[in-house]
């Protein structure tokens, strides 16, 4: 086929203007056109009032070798790639050790997915709950307060993804097309197939859940094994050479190739693999408050006249401000039509987090916004990154009331240093509830600062950004893991054999495409040696 790329038509062409724009940027009339895929629909709404639609087609013709010819050179007229993923091994017959995956989020998913198609019957082990039971103790700690350390926004069957917005978009390079593996999958499971081609995807929480449970089932009937309400203790290692692990039932499972995909909030684990020795370090990541902003201003301030578009939906926005310090304040993990959720995973600590449903539908848009911090802000260990993060959620609890509350301020008075002693027009969506306060204490001076800097920068951006109503609710800090478990060229452990960090939680990956895809390729390179050490 070829690929036909910047297709450019306005938001509400006419069906047959695609066709046309086809024949003529390939010269070609309507015989001569065979088939048509779309690859990619975005769109161009830097001016508001004009929004138009930007496509990337596959399109075969009646001789594309004669056309691809005749347009050589043009960077906008290609050969489409061979986007089929190809097993890079199979199992060997008589396998004599099953690997090991700890963790079933994004990560873990693909990880045991593709190894269980490869025939390697993957044993996977997840210390929280399947899904739909986490799910009834994700909502119980929402509306009673009940936390469930095990169970939670971040453990559990499906991984931190399950609760957020379902966002499939990613900005790593993806020159063996995994994403389009990955995306392939998720269709299969049940998700809406415009994700295959749309430009910024998404899937909603609902339906994260019942796409997880076929998976998981897909990789049972392979041969595969998942064993949940299992948290690891300890990792067994001989002479640098990982060769199992001890569950927190004192059960001990053997194996010399382990996936270590297990999020960015076990730091139980992170201690345990550090007391073991295995090699980490503290890296940069983000802390900040979370932002609502009735969606219709959002919407009318990117969108004009087209908000409300049914191929648009609802606005999102995507915002960084560098600040005068050196710091860089951005939006992050920007939630269109959805809520602000308690992320907790730990007693005496409050985290939040953002989620919408696939219909983006809810008042409020939500995003964070947080500032870059790295590891000269909390020097001299290399967890020292979970201390600073759990001494702000610890703080947030005490602001919030101390009983899973959030603290919370309107955004005008955020920004003249007064506390908070009403509600605006925003509502906030935060479960169980907020507490308004002065947020100045609940970051470093250093955050406080920059976000009081970038706000209403932002404002210029985007309209109504910094409006006094506005709210702002605390604090988020689990924007990627605090530290990174080094791997070398491998996947392996740069100083313990089998041990195969992975994902968001080894300092892999930034949300769940990029984790999926992480977990493809530790799959591969698990699969590649065992079959090495077996013959």
């Amino acid at each position: 086929m070829i690929r036909v790329s910047n297709i450019k038509l306005p938001l509400d062409h006419k069906e047959q203007a695609l066709t046309d724009a086809i024949l003529t940027t390939l010269g070609i009339t309507a015989e001569q056109l065979t088939a048509v895929e779309i690859r990619r629909r975005g769109y161009d709404a830097r001016k508001k009032n004009t929004i138009f639609l930007i496509y990337t087609l596959d399109v075969d013709t009646t001789d594309n070798e004669a056309l691809l010819q005749k347009h050589v050179g043009n960077q906008s007229i290609r050969p489409t790639p061979d986007m089929e993923y190809k097993f890079v091994a199979q199992a060997p017959t008589g396998l004599q050790e099953r690997p090991l995956v700890i963790g079933f989020g994004p990560c873990g998913i693909l990880a045991g997915l593709v190894l269980a198609q490869m025939g390697y019957k993957p044993l996977i082990i997840e210390r929280g709950k399947e899904v739909r039971q986490r799910t009834k103790d994700t909502f119980g700690f929402w509306r009673q307060k009940k936390l469930n350390t095990e169970s939670n926004v971040q453990f559990g069957e499906g991984g931190a993804g399950t609760f957020s917005d379902g966002k499939l978009s990613t900005q790593i390079k993806d020159p063996n097309h995994y994403g389009r593996k990955v995306l392939t999958e998720f269709v299969e499971a049940g998700a809406p197939e415009e994700i295959m081609y749309v430009s910024k995807p998404h899937i909603g929480t609902f339906r994260l859940v019942s796409m997880v449970e076929k998976i998981r089932a897909k990789i049972i009937e392979l041969g595969g094994e998942i064993r949940f309400s299992a948290r690891v203790d300890d990792l067994l290692i001989e002479a640098g050479q990982v060769t199992g692990i001890t569950l927190s039932d004192g059960e001990t499972i053997k194996s010399r190739h382990i996936a270590l995909a297990i999020g960015h909030s076990a730091r139980d684990t992170f201690q345990m693999l550090y007391d073991k020795g295995v090699y980490m370090e503290a890296k940069p990541f983000s802390v900040g408050f979370r932002i609502e902003h009735e969606q219709s201003l959002i919407d009318d301030a990117r969108f004009g006249k087209n908000a409300g578009h049914p191929i648009l939906g609802a606005a999102d926005y995507k915002l960084v401000h560098h600040c005068k310090s050196g710091r860089s304040v951005y939006s992050f993990c920007m939630c269109p039509g959805g809520t602000v959720v308690a992320a907790s995973s730990e007693e005496g600590r409050v985290v939040t987090n953002g989620m919408s449903q696939y219909s983006r539908q809810e008042r409020n848009a939500n995003s964070a916004i947080v500032v870059g911090i790295d590891p000269s802000d909390y020097p001299g260990h290399p967890l020292a990154g979970v201390e600073f993060q759990r001494q702000l959620e610890s703080n947030a609890y005490l602001m919030g009331g101390e009983n899973y509350d959030a603290p919370a301020q309107k955004v005008g008075d955020f920004l003249k240093g007064a506390a908070s002693e009403e509600l605006g027009s925003v509502q906030p969506s935060f479960k169980p509830g907020i507490k308004l306060t002065d947020l100045s204490k609940a970051l470093p001076d250093f955050c406080i600062e920059a976000i009081r800097e970038a706000i209403p920068e932002f404002n210029k951006k985007i309209k109504g950004f910094a409006k006094n109503d506005a709210l702002l609710t605390g604090v988020e800090t689990r924007t990627s893991s605090p530290v990174s478990i080094k791997r070398g060229y491998d996947m392996q452990s740069i100083n313990t054999r089998g041990l195969y960090p992975a994902g968001e939680g080894a300092g892999y990956a930034g949300g769940i495409m990029s984790a999926a895809i992480d977990g493809i390729k530790i799959a591969e390179a698990i699969a590649m040696s065992i079959n090495e050490q077996q013959g």
